[in-house]
């Protein structure tokens, strides 16, 4: 995934552009970025690795030697940036958020053309920001060379431009991802997360729709391309990315999830005769189980803690196992709220199954007599081809997939992959037996899609329901 602010003010913005940048750490956990202009110095840049510390640690020699009125942030889980790129339309720096599926393709075209050449990241992979900013460069000017690569790109692309004349906000052509303009006196600021800039001063002014561009200067907003009509809004971002506070659309992230533990309380319709307790799993988990006890009855409990003075988000690993075990680490279990109790767990989402089979096996040795499992979204069936929500590098990770690669062999034809995504099928019941089965739940139901679509509020046709159903 991966977060942006971006300021435009009339005096310095550096103080605004560290403080919002780093409000969207929780969207990222590899690279993060800043890059400011000032009219008589230039451009100013620096990136770190905030792999093993968060990004106010790296980044806090930088806030005090940078300066400028105009200035990007970004927080990534992939490639380094803010990137700055000189071209015929002259010097500018660029961050991104999206994925782009046909990079090899657009890579050998632009290379092929011989109009430049690609540094290589230790991956092997070529940086996506690079690949977009080569993708603009094509055209005579930043507003076709945006739009060029918004079409060309297959995935999604969200991205700013800083330049010396203001900075190029553009939202993806269907809008899978947010962007969103806040104003104060001094000027405006442009962000990923609503609320990153609410305590900075910032009044909400607008939100950008599909594929609308924007220029944002300290004096004002230009709009240089109209919104699109169709947008297609990532539902996960309600789900599980969206920090609590947040909200897309004009929904609120907190309320979403609350309404989402509602309705699976709903369909359960189990009482204080079958559960003792209804908890969620820190941090996201929590709003959904709260939204369950309330409607259910059930009480509302916190039987193991997040310990996270030392071990924020951004703390994690990228090797996969390593991850795990810190995952594991921070969960601190309260006892007296486990020993012979049967716990109902709330969590966002079932991918690999890894820490939640880690976490019921965490409660049954700290006594618990039974575990049942909620996850507030339906199985994940195909892996996100738009904005890179899972570190899964095959949809052969996803459990559900494994589950009914076992059931259907290797090559499953999307017709019978949708017959397991339906919650009346036969199929839905085996494969949701066998994953209970797996990660050793005492029961387990996932929220229907069209259950948690209804605790959104948004016309099903502006969501984006692909990770589950498989329809663009």
């Amino acid at each position: 995934m991966g977060g942006f602010f971006a300021t435009a003010l009339k005096n310095d913005c550096v103080f605004d552009l560290f403080f919002g940048t780093d409000y969207h750490s929780h969207l990222g956990t590899r690279r993060a970025g800043m890059a400011a202009f000032d009219q008589k110095d230039g451009f100013s840049r620096a990136i770190h690795n905030i792999e093993n510390s968060p990004f106010r640690t790296k980044f806090e020699s930088d806030f005090h030697e940078m300066h400028g009125n105009l200035g990007i942030g970004c927080i990534s889980d992939y490639e380094p940036q803010p990137l700055i790129v000189r071209s015929h339309h002259g010097t500018y720096a660029i961050t991104t958020v999206g994925k782009i599926n046909n990079h090899e393709a657009l890579e050998d075209e632009i290379i092929g053309s011989g109009g430049t050449h690609f540094q290589e990241l230790s991956s092997g992979s070529i940086n996506a920001t690079e690949l977009t900013a080569a993708l603009i460069n094509q055209k005579d000017n930043i507003i076709d060379g945006i739009r060029y690569a918004q079409e060309v790109i297959d995935g999604s692309m969200t991205m700013m431009l800083l330049t010396a004349k203001g900075i190029y906000c553009a939202r993806d052509k269907m809008g899978r991802t947010p962007l969103v303009i806040g104003e104060k006196d001094d000027g405006f600021c442009a962000s990923f997360e609503k609320f990153a800039y609410l305590n900075l001063g910032y009044r909400d002014y607008k939100e950008l729709g599909p594929g609308e561009i924007v220029i944002m200067t300290p004096e004002g907003i230009r709009t240089l391309a109209a919104p699109g009509k169709k947008m297609k809004i990532c539902t996960f971002l309600w789900v599980y990315y969206g920090y609590p506070s947040s909200g897309y659309e004009g929904v609120s992230v907190e309320e979403m999830r609350y309404h989402c533990g509602e309705r699976m309380a709903k369909r359960d319709q189990w009482g204080k005769d079958r559960i003792d307790i209804v908890a969620g799993v820190p941090d996201s988990g929590t709003a959904h189980a709260v939204g369950y006890a309330n409607e259910s009855g059930i009480p509302f409990s916190r039987p193991f803690i997040k310990y996270t003075p030392t071990w924020p988000r951004s703390f994690m690993p990228t090797i996969q196992t390593q991850r795990d075990l810190i995952a594991r680490m921070k969960l601190i279990p309260v006892h007296e709220l486990i020993d012979g109790k049967k716990l109902l767990l709330i969590d966002d989402s079932i991918v690999r199954g890894t820490q939640l089979r880690e976490t019921t096996e965490f409660l049954y040795q700290s006594g618990a007599k039974e575990v049942h499992v909620r996850p507030a979204c339906p199985p994940i069936m195909f892996g996100c081809k738009y904005i890179n929500f899972s570190r899964s590098t095959s949809e052969m990770e996803l459990i559900a997939r494994r589950v009914v690669n076992k059931e259907e062999g290797q090559s499953v034809e999307r017709s019978i992959l949708e017959d397991y995504a339906n919650p009346d099928s036969d199929r839905y019941a085996r494969m949701l037996e066998e994953i209970r089965r797996q990660l050793g739940f005492t029961s387990l139901s996932y929220n229907r899609l069209d259950d948690m679509l209804e605790a959104v509020g948004i016309e099903k046709e502006k969501l984006c329901t692909y990770c589950w159903d498989g329809k663009e």
